[in-house]
């Protein structure tokens, strides 16, 4: 933090502003932290401190090496005499490097947490007086934390005293096994960093701050750790530190032992990269290599009794997942065995099956809202058939899910053979009908039939990202059905909605509704979805709209909105089966420019098999040439709509008779719906990687 006289200066230093500014939040942290960060204490900070039967203290060696500690004592042993002094009266054990820099004159860092109550404050500062008795701390900054990740914690009534002081100190320059064993199982540690603002010694600011998450969240390889950055309270102190000083110190408490392991040295920020996006919560990695280690046995008088993780610990991952995550990400494109682990009906029409890898690799990566292409060999002798089915669990879940209507040749045999056990072949989720759950603009998202399994992936997972991250966006859910029978996952909707309070407002309507149905409980609305339901429904706002279900429904909700001037760019739709949604175009979604279809025949290479034909004009697209040549491309949809088709184009240009619901990436095509493009002299030849 920054430590300036100057009126009006901003609470934040360089590195700490940098960070805010990377996730757009700069401008409204300055506002906060002049509120919330103080130069004194508040009462209530007081009073903590005062209750507390241990402080958390941060503080920089000789050689400019931070370090954390736990120092403890008798509730009291912490006392303030004003608001901007705080007196301990204990100092850390012998051999502790922190004692030796609690000088006066020197910056400390120090931090309050009560893990029985999930409660922190935390206080940086200079000592203002030193003696062998303890030390007094003049606040240069005070302020309250949030208490996530915390760990509850119960303080065992144990007798505090000096016995533990006379423990000896290990000092090692790497980590050895005893050392890699404690930090593997850690669940909870502190950390110390600081700045010299401006480079000046004098101006140093020293932060100590707490981290947590599922046992095990500290990666070990050799001397370096590994540690995911979960969304936290956007003061970026630690790692706006790291960026200026890319130094640490970490202390890790063994609760039942009292066993201490103070690590130091240097820190690195992992800001992009697959690891971060494998790892469920994280929004970053840190890495320390270890330079300095201290262990002390049984350093600690005080005892901890473990009670249950924090709810937002787990909500995040492990690295055994993300190393799963990260080998199915380089299986992306091979089809892999799942299993079946679960089968539930959810509604008279609509069964859910439930999936986890067969084949020792993860869960793979995927956006809440798309599909998961699937294979089935019906008969012995016969190809492979695809289909695709919209996944119903969402990114956060650990589970793959789909939720399959009985209607049609795959769907009928998914419900009449398929059994818990059995192995289904699958390739990663594909699909661009995805939403960012953690946008501010209110979200509608609109279904109807088996058209609520991806608003349900969408659903979960602003429910799961609105708790991460503590704002969740304003969704609206609308679901209809022709009967009660027929509207599926009742259940779990109901467990959603509670879960998420008011955050969420869901809407049930049945158009044909039993006599029994009843509503107000069963449902709210008799009748249909249309725009005029929207109208009444909805107040005055700019939303985006996600629509799924049949052709007719989704077309009609489409023009109803486009005629309230809705932006082409905030509907999205997926339709059941072939693309058959027409859309208005407007400047923001300019229309699609394609050169015309060839007029004339046209050689066809297929580079994998080494095969070629001839196109003729009239004679279908790319995908039923590819098949009269005894190649059999993946398929499901074969109009535009799944993207199974999806195969690489190596040279060449080719035209859609019919748009796909999405267009393919640049150097892609979707062969089901495409033909060869009008050719000029001079370009290059029609190459397709089959």
């Amino acid at each position: 933090m920054n430590q300036s006289d100057a009126p009006g200066a901003s609470p934040w230093h360089a590195g700490e502003r940098k960070l805010q500014e990377s996730v757009g939040v700069a401008d409204q942290m300055e506002i906060f932290g002049r509120k919330v960060v103080r130069d004194y204490m508040p009462d209530q900070h007081r009073l903590f401190y005062n209750q507390l039967p241990y402080l958390v203290v941060g503080a920089v060696d000789e050689q400019g090496m931070p370090w954390a500690t736990l120092i403890e004592g008798p509730p009291g042993f912490i006392h303030s005499p004003d608001p901007r002094m705080l007196q301990l009266d204990r100092l850390p054990a012998e051999g502790d490097p922190v004692r030796a820099a609690l000088k006066q004159g020197a910056a400390v860092g120090l931090l309050g947490i009560d893990l029985k109550t999930r409660r922190r404050n935390r206080m940086n500062g200079n000592i203002n007086t030193a003696s062998s008795g303890g030390f007094a701390v003049s606040v240069v900054h005070a302020f309250g934390n949030c208490p996530q990740y915390i760990q509850l914690r119960g303080v065992e009534p144990v007798s505090l005293g000096h016995a533990s002081a006379n423990v000896a100190a290990e000092c090692l320059t790497q980590l050895d096994e005893a050392a890699k064993s404690t930090i593997s199982k850690a669940d909870t540690f502190f950390l110390a960093s600081y700045v010299d603002l401006d480079g000046d010694a004098s101006r140093r600011s020293v932060d100590v701050s707490h981290r947590g998450g599922n046992s095990g969240f500290v990666r070990i390889e050799g001397n370096v750790l590994t540690i995911p950055d979960f969304a936290g309270n956007l003061h970026f102190n630690t790692l706006g530190n790291f960026l200026l000083n890319p130094h640490a110190g970490l202390v890790f408490i063994d609760f039942e032992t009292g066993d201490m392991l103070q690590v130091s040295g240097r820190t690195e920020i992992i800001l992009e990269g697959p690891q971060i996006a494998a790892f469920q919560g994280a929004e970053r990695l840190w890495t320390l290599t270890v330079e300095q280690v201290v262990r002390r046995q049984a350093v600690l008088a005080l005892r901890w009794r473990f009670e249950g993780f924090s709810p937002n610990s787990l909500m995040t991952g492990s690295w055994e997942q993300a190393e799963g995550r990260l080998q199915a990400d380089n299986l992306r494109d091979q089809w892999r065995p799942l299993r079946v682990t679960r089968i539930v009906d959810e509604s008279s029409s609509i069964r859910s099956f439930y999936f986890e890898p067969a084949d020792g690799a993860g869960i793979p990566r995927f956006e809440a809202g798309q599909h998961l292409p699937v294979r089935f060999c019906l008969a012995e002798g016969q190809a492979p058939l695809v289909r695709t089915y919209s996944l119903s669990s969402a990114p956060s879940d650990s589970f793959l899910r789909i939720s399959v209507k009985r209607d049609g040749l795959i769907s009928s045999h998914l419900h009449n053979r398929v059994q818990v056990g059995d192995l289904v072949e699958a390739r990663a989720p594909q699909g661009r009908f995805t939403v960012q759950a953690d946008e501010y603009r209110p979200l509608v998202l609109l279904a109807a039939g088996v058209g609520v399994t991806p608003l349900l992936s969408m659903l979960r997972e602003v429910i799961y990202e609105g708790e991460r991250i503590r704002r969740t966006r304003p969704t609206w859910f609308i679901q209809s059905a022709r009967s009660l029978s027929e509207l599926g996952f009742r259940d779990e909707l109901y467990e959603l909605a509670t879960r998420a309070k008011d955050k969420i407002r869901a809407l049930r309507l049945l158009s044909q509704p039993e006599t029994h149905a009843r509503v107000g409980e069963d449902f709210e609305v008799a009748g249909r979805v249309d725009v005029e339901l929207l109208k009444a429904l909805l107040p005055l706002d700019d939303y985006d709209f996600y629509l799924c279900g049949p052709g007719a429904f989704t077309q009609a909700l489409y023009d109803g909105l486009r005629q309230l001037r809705i932006g082409d760019d905030r509907i999205h739709a997926e339709t059941f089966g072939p693309s058959t949604l027409v859309r208005q175009r407007d400047h923001l979604t300019p229309a699609v420019e394609q050169i015309p279809a060839a007029s004339s025949p046209v050689k066809v290479l297929f580079s994998a098999s080494a095969k070629e034909a001839r196109w003729e004009p009239g004679g279908g697209s790319l995908l039923e040439l590819a098949e009269s040549r005894g190649l059999n491309p993946d398929f499901s949809c074969r109009g535009g709509s799944c993207g199974t088709c999806r195969t690489r184009l190596v040279s060449g240009q080719v035209h859609y008779l019919n748009l796909p619901a999405e267009m393919p990436a640049e150097g892609e095509v979707l062969i089901c719906c495409a033909v060869p493009a009008q050719a000029k002299e001079g370009d290059a030849p029609l190459v397709l990687d089959l």
